[in-house]
């Protein structure tokens, strides 16, 4: 007998979905004594509450697949209702053919693994840590970005036409993306020449308007103050956490146009970029 089981007269399951939320009674036991489907919105949890009052009307437990993302709003909205939440791991299906997936089978698993489990998940906090978890992986993803985007430029350099190639070669990968940026194509130059120079400002484009974090702005925002949310520190660290821009320089006032990075002087046998 787990420690649920004997705290509870029956678990709801729910098998969570971006429209629509899938839940199931079960007893103790392990027997199905009802189920449901609603609409993933708030209209949905007031009518899974109903559904849970008028069949689990004691002791009862909400096992929620995905609390941290489908299920994220309905375990607010249950804690917030003075209900017990615990959390479970969605299961691996592997592919059926001719197979069918029911989600009220599925919100009936939840349950039962919720009512053999003896170490339950509690859903994680909100506040402050949700706050800094969405600030710490936007950055994680601007970062991924902006490597890969470098790193496209690179393999494009590399492949691009010897004379074109050249005036890539001795320049820091900094001075590269800047000079990238500001190529124009030629009329006289061929069909390969000209799309590799449109690609390759395309590129360096795109690398310029992805954030630069800096490992300053995410030990800022992990040590900010949770004590007050509205707290200036809590402030200037949650905008300090935000994605730096990547150009050099000081940072322009509001409402101010951003001072382009110069750019170096090419030698005498490369060819000049065309202003627009």
């Amino acid at each position: 007998m787990t420690m649920l089981t004997k705290s509870v007269d029956a678990v709801i399951g729910v098998d969570t979905h971006r429209d629509t939320l899938a839940a199931g009674a079960v007893s103790t036991l392990g027997a199905v004594l009802a189920d449901t489907q609603v609409g993933a919105d708030a209209r949905g949890y007031t009518a899974l509450l109903d559904f849970a009052d008028v069949h689990v009307p004691g002791r009862r437990c909400w096992a929620v697949e995905g609390a941290g993302s489908y299920g994220a709003g309905l375990a607010i909205f249950l804690a917030a209702k003075g209900e017990r939440v615990v959390e479970v791991a969605r299961p691996k299906r592997p592919a059926r053919a001719g197979a069918r997936k029911s989600d009220q089978i599925d919100a009936v698993r939840a349950a039962r693994e919720a009512l053999s489990t003896e170490h339950l998940i509690a859903p994680r906090g909100r506040g402050h840590r949700e706050a800094l978890r969405v600030l710490m992986s936007t950055r994680a993803s601007a970062v991924t970005a902006r490597t890969r985007a470098i790193n496209h430029l690179k393999a494009l350099i590399v492949s691009a036409p010897e004379t074109l190639r050249a005036e890539f070669r001795g320049k820091t990968s900094a001075a590269q993306i800047s000079y990238a940026s500001k190529l124009r194509p030629r009329p006289a130059q061929d069909i390969e020449h000209r799309m590799t120079l449109r690609v390759l400002r395309c590129t360096a484009e795109r690398i310029v308007a992805l954030p630069k974090p800096t490992i300053s702005s995410a030990r800022s925002a992990s040590s900010s103050s949770p004590s007050n949310p509205n707290c200036s520190t809590c402030q200037v660290s949650a905008r300090s956490a935000l994605p730096k821009s990547s150009s050099a320089g000081p940072t322009t006032p509001a409402g101010s146009a951003p001072k382009q990075p110069s750019r170096p002087s090419p030698a005498p046998h490369q060819s000049r970029p065309h202003p627009d």
